[in-house]
């Protein structure tokens, strides 16, 4: 495999995005979604995760120009207000890809980009069992904090999901004082 190389997404990288993420839609409880979104529906959640967090891709050099094989994005973690300093985080990368170092690579650029946006913790919450992604999660920094036992249904089984955290720079808002909002 060439280096790889990261970048921010752009909405011409929806269909590649979308594409690697479909099989594990389809053929796994990784992703609890059901059917695969379109290129269309991840060029929509390019463009949210852009506005403020981030979503990047990871690409591979070939004959035929970079083709994208993994890809890591954030969003927001939950809705009410005291939560804008956390983001949920998540990455993807192509069938027979994973453990090959994309995802760390993806990931510290994301984490990196999300703390100087001002954000304070990103959580993943990984369907178990996982243990490609438990393993970058313990490799990249983040900490087990708990699991939902059988909350998803998919595939016919009922589905654990644990939670990982991670504190991003030093903290902020002591003193009764808000951290700056991120941006």
């Amino acid at each position: 495999m060439s280096p790889l190389s990261v970048r921010d997404a752009t909405p011409d990288d929806a269909g590649a995005c979308a594409a690697l993420y479909a099989p594990y839609v389809r053929g796994t409880a990784v992703s609890f979604e059901e059917e695969p979104p379109d290129a269309a529906e991840v060029g929509r959640r390019i463009a949210r995760a852009q506005q403020r967090h981030a979503w990047l891709v990871a690409e591979e050099a070939g004959a035929d120009g970079p083709r994208v094989v993994a890809y890591a994005y954030a969003g927001p973690f939950a809705a009410r207000p005291a939560y804008r300093w956390s983001c949920e985080v998540s990455v993807y990368a192509e069938t027979g890809r994973r453990r090959t170092g994309a995802g760390r690579l993806l990931y510290g650029e994301l984490l990196a980009r999300l703390e100087r946006r001002g954000y304070h913790a990103v959580l993943a919450g990984v369907t178990e069992p996982n243990p490609a992604s438990t393993g970058l999660h313990v490799a990249t920094g983040f900490e087990r904090v708990g699991t939902y036992r059988r909350v998803g249904f998919k595939h016919g089984a009922w589905h654990d999901v644990t939670w990982w955290q991670r504190r991003l720079g030093e903290d902020a808002g002591v003193g009764g004082r808000a951290p700056a909002e991120p941006r």
